[in-house]
């Protein structure tokens, strides 16, 4: 079995055995969304969920208003997303895919957001994806975490202290912040520059 299809059976076996613990949006999306979203876009836009699983997060945005793009590995996930999102599942396009091969293709978002996925080889072409002027809300584990329960204990899985900050170099930060909570987190919502 290849890496990225075990990576594929092990996600769809935690979506199968636990579906209702991935219905609830973190609340970094909420604020990034009121903060910075929002009075960018008031009117909606297009986004694009990296590793969305089971549909917390594309959910949330299709109930704002917002086109949704969601790509994840798993099938179990997507199917879940689909029936979680009831009759906003219209305003959701679902992709089935490994995303360590992850390309830009023609299509811009708005906004990109990852939460709780990191493969710093697809990084460049996330930014690629997003529209000059558009957002990226990024959010995930620190190598902290490797000190608290739960969470990747692979540290190619582990951001190193103030790596966000270099992976999103060429952007704008409009916000960044380490956390110590319960998880230990790095978050970002950066712009990309409109060409000059």
């Amino acid at each position: 079995m290849s890496a990225s299809s075990e990576e594929r059976e092990r996600w769809n076996h935690r979506y199968r055995d636990n579906p209702e613990g991935w219905l609830d949006p973190d609340s970094f999306l909420a604020q990034a969304f009121t903060e910075f979203v929002q009075p960018q876009y008031p009117r909606g836009g297009n986004v694009l969920d990296l590793a969305g699983g089971a549909g917390r997060h594309s959910i949330w945005m299709a109930k704002q208003g917002w086109k949704v793009t969601l790509i994840d590995i798993s099938e179990t996930g997507v199917e879940q997303a689909k029936k979680n999102a009831g009759p906003l599942a219209s305003h959701i396009e679902v992709v089935v895919d490994d995303l360590t091969e992850f390309r830009a293709s023609q299509t811009q978002f708005d906004v990109v957001m990852v939460f709780f996925f990191l493969n710093r080889g697809i990084f460049e072409e996330i930014v690629k994806t997003i529209r000059p002027g558009g957002l990226l809300l990024y959010k995930t584990y620190t190598r902290e975490q490797l000190k608290r329960p739960g969470g990747p204990k692979d540290p190619l899985h582990l951001l190193s202290s103030g790596e966000l900050l270099r992976l999103a170099g060429g952007l704008q930060v409009l916000h960044y912040r380490e956390a110590l909570a319960e998880k230990a987190t790095a978050e970002i919502v950066a712009r990309k520059e409109s060409p000059k």
